[in-house]
Protein backbone atom coordinates (compact mmCIF):
# COMPACT_ATOMS: atom_id res chain seq x y z
CA UNK A 1 0.00 0.00 0.00
CA UNK A 2 1.03 3.40 -0.77
CA UNK A 3 2.09 5.95 2.03
CA UNK A 4 -0.53 8.44 2.63
CA UNK A 5 0.62 12.22 2.82
CA UNK A 6 -0.43 15.62 3.43
CA UNK A 7 1.21 19.21 3.19
CA UNK A 8 1.32 21.29 6.27
CA UNK A 9 1.78 25.10 4.59
CA UNK A 10 0.96 28.64 6.05
CA UNK A 11 -0.73 30.25 2.95
CA UNK A 12 -2.98 33.16 3.18
CA UNK A 13 -5.92 33.88 0.57
CA UNK A 14 -5.09 36.92 -0.79
CA UNK A 15 -8.45 37.66 -1.99
CA UNK A 16 -9.58 37.51 1.91
CA UNK A 17 -7.30 39.48 3.27
CA UNK A 18 -8.62 42.30 0.24
CA UNK A 19 -12.33 41.93 1.20
CA UNK A 20 -11.30 42.42 4.87
CA UNK A 21 -9.52 45.32 3.59
CA UNK A 22 -12.61 47.12 1.79
CA UNK A 23 -14.26 45.94 4.68
CA UNK A 24 -12.74 48.09 7.28
CA UNK A 25 -12.41 51.22 4.89
CA UNK A 26 -15.90 51.49 4.50
CA UNK A 27 -16.60 50.67 8.18
CA UNK A 28 -14.19 53.60 8.86
CA UNK A 29 -15.71 56.10 6.38
CA UNK A 30 -18.93 55.70 7.85
CA UNK A 31 -18.01 55.36 11.59
CA UNK A 32 -18.90 58.72 13.27
CA UNK A 33 -15.55 58.45 15.73
CA UNK A 34 -13.61 57.87 12.49
CA UNK A 35 -15.14 61.41 11.03
CA UNK A 36 -12.43 64.32 10.35
CA UNK A 37 -9.70 62.05 11.49
CA UNK A 38 -8.56 61.33 8.32
CA UNK A 39 -8.23 57.75 9.19
CA UNK A 40 -7.89 55.29 6.12
CA UNK A 41 -6.75 51.76 5.23
CA UNK A 42 -5.36 50.69 1.92
CA UNK A 43 -2.77 48.77 -0.08
CA UNK A 44 0.59 50.18 -0.56
CA UNK A 45 2.23 47.96 -2.92
CA UNK A 46 2.10 44.57 -1.01
CA UNK A 47 2.10 45.99 2.50
CA UNK A 48 -1.21 47.46 3.97
CA UNK A 49 -0.75 51.06 5.23
CA UNK A 50 -3.56 52.43 7.80
CA UNK A 51 -3.01 56.10 8.66
CA UNK A 52 -4.97 58.46 10.77
CA UNK A 53 -4.25 61.99 12.80
CA UNK A 54 -3.18 60.33 16.26
CA UNK A 55 -1.91 56.87 17.24
CA UNK A 56 -4.91 55.85 19.27
CA UNK A 57 -7.32 56.30 16.07
CA UNK A 58 -4.46 54.53 13.59
CA UNK A 59 -4.78 51.41 16.55
CA UNK A 60 -8.34 51.82 15.97
CA UNK A 61 -8.17 51.18 12.76
CA UNK A 62 -5.61 48.36 12.99
CA UNK A 63 -8.21 46.86 15.79
CA UNK A 64 -11.00 47.30 12.69
CA UNK A 65 -9.27 45.76 10.20
CA UNK A 66 -8.11 42.62 12.24
CA UNK A 67 -11.47 41.97 13.41
CA UNK A 68 -12.52 41.96 10.01
CA UNK A 69 -10.01 39.32 9.50
CA UNK A 70 -11.05 37.32 11.60
CA UNK A 71 -14.61 37.49 10.39
CA UNK A 72 -13.24 36.34 6.99
CA UNK A 73 -11.17 33.51 8.68
CA UNK A 74 -7.64 34.75 8.14
CA UNK A 75 -5.69 33.92 11.06
CA UNK A 76 -4.01 37.00 12.44
CA UNK A 77 -0.80 34.98 13.13
CA UNK A 78 -0.22 35.60 9.41
CA UNK A 79 -0.43 39.41 9.99
CA UNK A 80 2.59 41.52 10.68
CA UNK A 81 1.94 45.02 11.55
CA UNK A 82 4.48 47.78 12.96
CA UNK A 83 4.04 50.49 15.42
CA UNK A 84 2.77 53.33 14.99
CA UNK A 85 5.10 55.68 13.23
CA UNK A 86 4.90 59.85 12.78
CA UNK A 87 5.16 60.75 9.53
CA UNK A 88 4.38 64.94 9.62
CA UNK A 89 1.06 65.07 11.19
CA UNK A 90 -0.17 61.86 10.70
CA UNK A 91 0.34 58.54 12.09
CA UNK A 92 1.09 55.10 10.16
CA UNK A 93 0.70 51.43 10.50
CA UNK A 94 2.42 49.35 7.64
CA UNK A 95 1.40 45.99 8.13
CA UNK A 96 2.26 42.59 5.92
CA UNK A 97 1.12 39.54 5.54
CA UNK A 98 2.89 36.40 6.05
CA UNK A 99 3.01 33.80 3.33
CA UNK A 100 5.22 30.42 3.58
CA UNK A 101 6.73 28.77 6.36
CA UNK A 102 10.52 29.65 7.04
CA UNK A 103 13.26 27.08 7.34
CA UNK A 104 13.49 27.25 10.87
CA UNK A 105 10.17 27.19 11.81
CA UNK A 106 9.67 24.36 9.27
CA UNK A 107 12.32 22.57 11.21
CA UNK A 108 11.24 23.18 14.26
CA UNK A 109 7.64 21.44 13.29
CA UNK A 110 9.39 18.52 11.86
CA UNK A 111 11.37 17.99 15.32
CA UNK A 112 8.35 18.22 16.50
CA UNK A 113 6.91 15.90 15.11
CA UNK A 114 9.77 13.41 14.90
CA UNK A 115 10.04 13.60 18.75
CA UNK A 116 6.12 13.58 19.74
CA UNK A 117 4.49 12.06 17.00
CA UNK A 118 3.68 8.60 15.95
CA UNK A 119 6.89 6.15 15.05
CA UNK A 120 6.86 5.54 11.10
CA UNK A 121 5.81 9.44 10.25
CA UNK A 122 8.59 10.73 7.97
CA UNK A 123 8.62 14.61 7.35
CA UNK A 124 10.24 16.43 4.26
CA UNK A 125 10.78 19.90 3.83
CA UNK A 126 9.90 21.54 0.48
CA UNK A 127 10.14 25.11 -0.18
CA UNK A 128 8.16 27.13 2.17
CA UNK A 129 6.14 24.02 3.15
CA UNK A 130 6.54 20.61 4.97
CA UNK A 131 5.40 17.19 3.56
CA UNK A 132 3.93 14.75 6.05
CA UNK A 133 3.88 11.07 5.20
CA UNK A 134 3.44 7.77 6.66
CA UNK A 135 1.84 4.35 5.89
CA UNK A 136 -1.28 5.05 8.18
CA UNK A 137 -4.04 7.11 8.08
CA UNK A 138 -4.56 7.37 12.07
CA UNK A 139 -0.85 8.65 12.56
CA UNK A 140 -1.06 11.33 10.02
CA UNK A 141 -4.62 12.19 11.65
CA UNK A 142 -2.70 11.93 15.32
CA UNK A 143 0.20 14.63 13.66
CA UNK A 144 -2.94 17.33 12.83
CA UNK A 145 -4.08 16.48 16.41
CA UNK A 146 -0.86 17.40 17.95
CA UNK A 147 0.14 20.53 15.73
CA UNK A 148 -3.41 21.84 16.23
CA UNK A 149 -2.65 21.73 20.27
CA UNK A 150 0.68 23.69 19.74
CA UNK A 151 0.62 27.50 19.65
CA UNK A 152 3.09 28.80 16.67
CA UNK A 153 4.08 31.97 16.02
CA UNK A 154 2.87 31.88 12.41
CA UNK A 155 -0.36 30.27 11.23
CA UNK A 156 -0.52 26.64 9.79
CA UNK A 157 -3.13 25.11 7.65
CA UNK A 158 -3.28 21.45 6.07
CA UNK A 159 -3.79 20.82 2.48
CA UNK A 160 -3.40 17.85 -0.12
CA UNK A 161 -4.39 15.17 2.41
CA UNK A 162 -4.53 12.10 0.50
Amino acid sequence: MADSSFDIVSKVERQEVDNALNQAAKEISQRYDFKGVGASISWSGDKILMQANSEDRVKAVLDVFQSKLIKRGVSLKALDAGEPQLSGKEYKIFASIKQGISPENAKKVAKLIRDQGPKGVKTQIQGDELRVSSKSRDDLQAVIALLKKQDFDFALQFVNYR
